[in-house]
């Protein structure tokens, strides 16, 4: 499979058919930067803002999924798992929807705009993760050092920090070099255009690998 960061939380996710996921597309006029149109066979949106729900932004699809529950399209496993986007129970940013993504083998998890301490019970519902795609910006999400956190109990092979700014940003969150700083510097690879994964890729009992993504403007 493939992984492809098009900015903000949105991934294009492509199996080896070449079915493909399209997650969290955002309106460029709220994030600051553009989105190319989209196309993809299924859609999920973690939750009902602007920068998350653009389906605007797609330009085809065949299926939207924007709740929890279990899914399954032509191979493609889905599990959603509610969540909050806020440490008050929802009371400040309402819900969050987490998805995960059997894809070729692959366990992919997308924490949406997670804003909730991590908990025993969460964690529990979510392993095992080879793949966890998470938001470390702050302020409307949880932080670098939360997120860390998450990375530590869910002990994914792979992480992929999401929600951060970059060029042009014009969100008021926090670039991932905080994020970065917690970890080892052997274990970070940055500047990569496109990871391309299957299922012997991962080893029991490595370090988890942080992988920084280039924005894909294609």
């Amino acid at each position: 499979m493939k992984i492809k960061w098009l900015g903000h939380s949105s991934f294009l996710l492509t199996e080896s058919t070449g079915l493909s996921v399209l997650t969290d597309p955002y309106d460029p006029n709220m994030v600051g930067y553009g989105y190319e149109a989209q196309k993809a066979d299924i859609v999920t949106v973690s939750h009902d803002h602007d920068d998350h729900n653009f389906l605007k932004g797609v330009a085809e699809y065949k299926e939207l999924i924007n709740s929890i529950g279990k899914y399954e399209h032509n191979g493609i496993h889905i599990a959603g798992f509610p969540s909050c986007h806020d440490d008050r129970d929802g009371k400040l940013r309402g819900k969050n929807n987490i998805y995960k993504f059997g894809m070729d083998g692959v366990s992919i998890c997308h924490m949406g705009d997670i804003g909730e301490a991590c908990s025993p019970e969460l964690i529990e519902r979510l392993i095992p993760v080879n793949v966890l795609l998470i938001p470390v910006g702050g302020n409307y999400t949880v932080d670098a050092e939360m997120a860390k956190e998450y990375v530590d109990r869910l002990m994914p092979d792979i992480v992929i920090p999401m929600h951060y700014k970059i060029k042009h940003c014009e969100l008021d969150i926090d670039k991932v070099d905080q994020f970065l700083r917690l970890f080892d510097s052997a274990d970070i690879t940055e500047d990569v255009d496109e990871l391309e994964l299957d299922r012997t890729d991962f080893d029991e009992g490595s370090n988890t690998k942080v992988v920084v993504m280039n924005r894909s403007e294609k």
